[in-house]
């Protein structure tokens, strides 16, 4: 498959990859902001976009179903601190 792909394409893909966990948090501070203004049906869906997210950056699976019972935008905020310090 790789040999229908120029080496420009292969570029953005190698770099996407080796900068996964960078986009990760990027998209996990964006869904705690989003988390503050949703309630309903849109925050659990918030939760479940947020849980990949912080899956990408290495938060382990009982920490994250943890954070979710807790439903606490402010600890989620927190945790992501010491990921991105």
């Amino acid at each position: 498959m790789s040999q229908n792909r120029t080496p420009h394409q292969e570029k953005i893909i190698r770099n996407y990859y080796e900068n996964r966990d960078v986009i990760g948090l990027q998209k996990a501070s964006e869904a705690v902001t989003d988390l503050y203004l949703s309630e309903g049906k849109k925050r659990a869906t918030i939760w479940k976009r947020l849980a990949s997210h912080l899956e990408k950056i290495g938060v382990s699976e009982s920490q994250i179903e943890a954070l979710r019972e807790a439903d606490d935008p402010a600890a989620v905020a927190k945790l992501l601190e010491k990921y991105s310090g």
